[in-house]
């Protein structure tokens, strides 16, 4: 493990963007626990449950699904869910009319036009009612293992910290982490983009903090050409 003050780090900073390749093979040592923090059984709970997260935590979408699920174990059930009654186990995270909606609206989409079962297709998921790309990538990338990157704001954060991206906007961050990777991959499975962006959220959650990013502990203190910047510029 690296390990180095801030202050080194200021006066060594790598005037480039950190190589992908090592930052993978890093935070896999770090991160070996890396998965989706939503609890499921199944990809139709994976996909309500990540469609609730929006705008909340994966600690208390967990706190509600498992007597949603209870009450609704499958599309054709929530299809047929009386909007209050959904409301109600909801509520919790707020705006619990708009997701009790958005959930029935989903399973009623997945009933009328997948025969109640969770496509492993983009644009299907995407034509669903509160399903976005990013939605999409976490239920294909978790579930069904493909190589894409689900860009929150982590993800955004650590992507423009590291220099491998200045956008803001989910899909060109997407788009310039994916040139990255494979301008600079060895083909390792630690590159792969779904494992590599929950690394990246652990590392943001843990480590590399939005206002006080711990870079004298941090194991990419020796490639980040922002080590030591963040918290003076205020990079969120």
């Amino acid at each position: 493990m690296v390990q180095s003050s801030a202050r080194q780090g200021v006066a060594n900073r790598p005037v480039g963007p950190a190589d992908a390749g090592i930052v993978a093979s890093r935070l896999r040592d770090l991160h070996l626990d890396a998965r989706t923090e939503l609890d499921h059984s199944d990809a139709f709970e994976l996909l309500v449950a990540t469609v609730l997260s929006a705008q909340t935590t994966d600690v208390r979408v967990n706190q509600v699904t498992p007597a949603l699920f209870a009450s609704w174990p499958d599309p054709e059930a929530l299809a047929g869910a009386a909007e209050a009654d959904v409301t109600e186990i909801v509520r919790t995270l707020g705006m619990g009319g708009t997701r009790a909606r958005r959930i029935i609206g989903l399973a009623q989409g997945l009933v009328t036009a997948h025969d109640g079962e969770v496509p492993d297709s983009q644009a299907a998921l995407e034509a669903l009612p509160g399903v976005g790309r990013k939605t999409a990538h976490v239920l294909r990338g978790a579930w069904f293992g493909h190589s894409l990157l689900a860009v929150d704001t982590h993800v955004g954060r650590l992507s423009r910290r590291l220099g491998w991206t200045e956008q803001t906007d989910p899909r060109k961050i997407e788009d310039d982490v994916v040139a990255q990777v494979a301008a600079d991959g060895t083909g390792s499975p630690d590159e792969d983009l779904t494992i590599l962006g929950l690394r990246l959220i652990l590392h943001g959650r843990r480590v590399c903090t939005a206002r006080a990013p711990h870079c004298g502990s941090c194991v990419l203190v020796d490639v980040c050409p922002q080590v030591g910047l963040a918290r003076q510029e205020g990079v969120a």
